[in-house]
């Protein structure tokens, strides 16, 4: 990238950290996008500024560029792109958290509504996968599905009945070709915003990745994250915490916040709405900094009580 003479010229370490911040959303349990292409990205938004003087000018475009990545015109923007891609080459579109965390979460969740259903104790990691007959009997909700290939994990191993939402109709679209051309047919997908659902039913398992992420960075997040966990509620259906057979989970995976934020916003912020903390995934990979431990992407599980 050329830029006029004077202008700021910034550094490869300069360009990461711009990209790094600019897509933390999507960070690497987060984005399929490799080093090289986040610092595309990077140019992309420094050159987007007119390469002005300072990096500080960067940052404010950082923020802006976060902010988007909370509106729906974004959204409908994205799946539009990728709609015509999908047409054009076949290609399914980005994966969010990548295909790694995705395959972990729903191993992971399986393994936690399989010794429910069997009512033996949960056993997050180690021994066979649960046969599908210890999880047909759960309806499964993935809130914010995007191209819908999250619910094809929970496919493979034995769920059926699948439904995914999404408020843009271009990832809904692209979400039932998809399943179409994999020969997922049954798998329902829905235009409805969370935020306002018109969605009737309750399910026992309802799945988020990365939606509440996204919600949280709209310019009133805070508002919004409210009326996400009043939502939830209503479509996460309440059962007794005493019989194992009757539990219902919401399960939410985060790069945005650590497990303990997580839980603490689940039970404080959203008491009225009566989750509680189960259980939270522990192979993703830890980095120390500042004498905390912690890692970079969070699921946890958590209980509907009655």
């Amino acid at each position: 990238m050329e830029l006029p003479d004077g202008a700021f010229q910034a550094s490869d370490d300069d360009l990461s950290s711009v990209a790094a911040d600019s897509w933390s959303v999507r960070s690497e349990y987060g984005s399929v996008l490799d080093a090289d292409e986040l610092v595309r990205q990077a140019e992309s938004v420094i050159e987007t500024t007119g390469a002005q003087d300072s990096y500080s000018s960067c940052k404010d475009e950082e923020e802006s560029l976060q902010s988007v990545l909370g509106l729906q015109s974004h959204w409908n923007s994205t799946y539009a792109d990728e709609l015509n891609n999908f047409y054009a080459h076949g290609d399914r579109g980005e994966i969010w958290f990548g295909e790694s965390v995705t395959d972990t979460v729903a191993r992971w969740t399986a393994r936690l509504c399989a010794a429910t259903s069997t009512g033996t104790p949960f056993n997050p990691a180690d021994g066979p996968l649960p046969a599908p007959s210890d999880l047909t009997g759960w309806s499964v909700l993935d809130v914010g599905t995007g191209n819908g290939v999250f619910l094809h994990a929970f496919y493979r191993l034995g769920f059926t009945d699948l439904t995914g939402i999404d408020y843009s109709e271009g990832a809904i679209e692209l979400a039932i070709a998809i399943a179409q051309r994999n020969g997922l047919a049954d798998i329902k997908f829905l235009v409805d915003d969370l935020l306002e659902t018109n969605l009737k039913e309750q399910y026992r398992l309802v799945t988020d990745k990365g939606t509440l992420d996204a919600i949280g960075l709209h310019p009133e997040g805070q508002s919004r994250r409210l009326l996400y966990w009043k939502s939830i509620s209503q479509l996460v259906a309440p059962g007794g915490i005493l019989a194992s057979r009757d539990l219902f989970f919401l399960v939410v995976t985060s790069c945005n916040k650590t497990k303990d934020e997580l839980v603490n916003e689940a039970t404080n912020a959203a008491d009225d709405f009566k989750f509680e903390y189960m259980d939270h995934i522990r192979s993703y990979p830890t980095f120390r900094f500042a004498g905390v431990e912690g890692s970079r992407v969070s699921t946890v599980a958590f209980l509907r009580k009655a």
